[in-house]
């Protein structure tokens, strides 16, 4: 078996507010494999955004450890944190996220003009990347101009501009209907064979825990391996 790519070792999280306390990660530990599609599944409040914000190092945990690549997220200095969202960990959220006043191809191209990838190599990436999930007939229009399961496909391709080896989207397809929600589901899956990357995907959506490979169940802030259901 190859080695893990995302390692999460008892993992804590409490938010204070006055004397109130409230654990939302409770000792949480799995590991996550390469070319794997992970489902959290929760309700919302369970800790489904609290813990992907820890592996991906946009919080920080009270205890415990979070390993990407090989490399410890939760030791990581403000800098280094900065690169791994940058080069190794790409970002799917439910609100999609993109600047309204780039085209489609422009938004997904300001990872790439962020890490100051050469003009030419960008623009073809942009073009693979957009014919990859459907829109090469889309380049040139704006987010308003798209429909949500559009945007959310540019937002994903956006995701893997910089060839990350972790993907982490939290509801996704939270503002699709439901059939939008499945085929932006099924693309991702697609996406974790041909590119060969680890998938964490939150989602409250029975619908869509068939298409991944493992289930984790997340209540009240414990994490625990469930049963995969059988699509029907």
């Amino acid at each position: 078996m190859s080695e893990p790519l995302v390692v999460v070792d008892g993992l804590r999280k409490v938010y204070r507010s006055g004397p109130k306390e409230v654990v939302a990660l409770r000792e949480v530990s799995f590991q996550a494999f390469p070319g794997e599609l992970i489902a959290i599944r929760g309700r919302s409040g369970s800790g489904k955004t609290t813990l992907l914000n820890q592996i991906g190092g946009l919080d920080r945990p009270d205890a415990g450890r979070v390993v990407v690549a090989g490399e410890e997220v939760t030791a990581m200095s403000e800098d280094a944190l900065l690169a791994l969202r940058r080069d190794t960990v790409g970002f799917v959220f439910q609100s999609f996220g993109l600047i309204p006043v780039l085209s489609a191809a422009e938004n997904v191209g300001v990872p790439m003009r962020l890490a100051r990838t050469p003009v030419e190599e960008r623009e073809k990436r942009v073009r693979m990347l957009l014919a990859l999930v459907g829109l090469e007939q889309h380049v040139n229009q704006r987010p308003y101009e798209l429909s949500g399961g559009q945007r959310q496909r540019v937002a994903i391709a956006r995701s893997l501009a910089n060839r990350p080896r972790l993907l982490i989207a939290d509801e996704p397809t939270g503002q699709l209907d439901s059939q939008t929600g499945r085929q932006i589901m099924q693309l991702i899956r697609a996406l974790v064979r041909s590119e060969g990357v680890t998938a964490l995907v939150a989602t409250h959506d029975p619908s869509l825990i068939t298409l991944a490979d493992r289930v984790l169940e997340i209540s009240d802030g414990v994490v625990q391996e469930a049963a995969l259901l059988q699509d029907s």
